[in-house]
């Protein structure tokens, strides 16, 4: 093995939808918190992975968008950052492929090498200069994405939830990082009913269908990629048990609706207690009423997380470093009420950093701290709060890699020459160039259309 380097890293994964649907008020805050963290944390290599990009109508959020990624990369905080990749699924008119997932790559002066995967040529290819695809980026090919198959919630409205995934060499270890959404529970009345839930199964079979992809196309190479997988996952607690915890005392009401006599609330009281009201849940209503903030918010929800358990199922496969924030939504997005959550869904840890075990090999855990954590814990940051993992990566890793372990992966002939670019450049492909507030900074826009 070569001689050992270091390199501070930070992922972040943040649900941004609701910062485009009060643009004005949250998104210039927003931007700011994310920077004072770069700050605060000075990362060598940042990986932003976003989901719900431009929010529920990104038709009328474009201008809004465009505002996020200039702000972002003209930012005093990532000035020494040379190297910039961003892939932006905008392409709302295709419902087949739309997944409004945004991924945002920024690589400092530091860094010696730089190179991303081109899975069209499966080569590497240098990562030189800033470069931003948007609009319809199927045939960018320095990124895998899929949408989710409308089987997989064969009950539910297909929604754009998928995956948007690129590899990295960065200083002589490859990794791939890999942005995720998966279902959200649409009803809270079908969710408590059992655990796991219908939406836990369905969140189960697509990251397993995840899981799968990468496994094969490690077959595929003979070897095995170490991976970082971090995004919306939706995860929720055990809400059937933390119902019945709650409400060991009280007695439930239905409350039927007058269109088709379904149930439309439940209204659980403690009649020992004139009839006070507990808890009431409805399909987009989870009310603990005058002891909802206490008890989610209050010792960063420990006693919630028992109910954590969506994960389960895939310890043997992925890692996670010890959760010690508290759940990551469903905040208010009063701006006045940073630290309180909507009382729409039981508060959970949707939002997460996991890795396979090659990658937290690659994580120096010995001589520096690994921080797991949310960004604008005490301010508002929509209905999410970004969670990010900062840590010092193991780089100049001379592992052979193999189906059977598991390392940082030396470079062997997985290199290709090429051009100095991140992809190719189709001939249906519209380029212009601007400029952002730094002289010498050129950036490279790729809106890719279907045209």
């Amino acid at each position: 093995m070569a001689a050992n380097h270091l390199t501070p890293v930070l992922l972040v994964t943040a649900n941004v939808g609701s910062i485009f649907e009060q643009p004005d008020r949250m998104l210039a805050f927003w931007v700011a918190e994310f920077l004072k963290t770069v700050k605060m944390l000075q990362p060598k290599f940042v990986a932003l992975h976003c989901q719900e990009v431009g929010g529920k109508t990104y038709e009328g959020s474009v201008k809004h968008v465009e505002d996020f990624v200039r702000m972002l990369m003209a930012s005093e905080e990532l000035k020494s950052f040379d190297r910039m990749r961003v892939y932006l699924d905008e392409d709302y008119t295709n419902s087949e492929r739309f997944t409004a997932l945004g991924n945002f790559y920024f690589i400092h002066e530091t860094i010696r090498t730089a190179q991303i995967w081109d899975f069209k040529t499966k080569a590497f290819l240098p990562c030189q200069g800033k470069e931003v695809h948007t609009g319809n980026i199927e045939e960018v090919s320095s990124k895998e994405k899929t949408k989710f198959p409308a089987e997989f919630f064969p009950e539910f409205k297909w929604s754009r939830k998928g995956y948007l995934r690129t590899r990295w060499n960065i200083n002589g270890t490859i990794f791939d990082l890999v942005n995720i959404h998966l279902l959200h529970d649409a009803s809270n009345l079908l969710a408590i009913e059992s655990f796991p839930s219908v939406y836990s199964d369905y969140r189960h079979r697509a990251l397993k269908h995840v899981l799968e992809r990468l496994k094969n196309d490690d077959e595929d190479w003979d070897i095995v990629v170490p991976f970082y997988i971090f995004g919306d996952f939706n995860f929720r607690v055990d809400t059937h048990s933390v119902v019945k915890r709650l409400t060991a005392k009280t007695v439930p009401l239905h409350i039927q609706s007058n269109k088709n006599g379904e149930v439309s609330k439940i209204i659980y009281t403690e009649q020992a207690n004139e009839n006070r009201v507990i808890l009431t849940v409805g399909k987009k209503e989870f009310n603990h009423h005058d002891q909802h903030d206490g008890l989610f918010y209050s010792n960063s929800g420990k006693w919630l997380k028992e109910y954590d358990k969506e994960l389960n199922p895939f310890r043997d496969h992925l890692q996670e470093f010890p959760v010690e924030f508290a759940p990551s939504y469903p905040y208010s997005e009063d701006t006045n009420s940073a630290t309180f959550y909507m009382k729409t869904r039981c508060p959970a840890w949707c939002d997460r950093i996991l890795m396979s075990s090659g990658a937290k090999s690659l994580i120096a855990q010995n001589e520096h701290n690994v921080q797991y954590n949310v960004i604008g814990q005490d301010m508002c940051m929509g209905d999410h709060k970004p969670v990010y993992l900062s840590f010092w990566m193991h780089t100049d890793q001379e592992f052979g890699g193999s189906s059977s372990s598991e390392q940082g992966i030396s470079l062997g002939g997985l290199l290709s020459g090429g051009e100095p670019t991140c992809g190719p450049h189709d001939s249906t492909t519209v380029t212009r160039y601007i400029h952002v507030r730094h002289p010498g900074s050129p950036v490279r826009i790729f809106r890719e259309t279907t045209v």
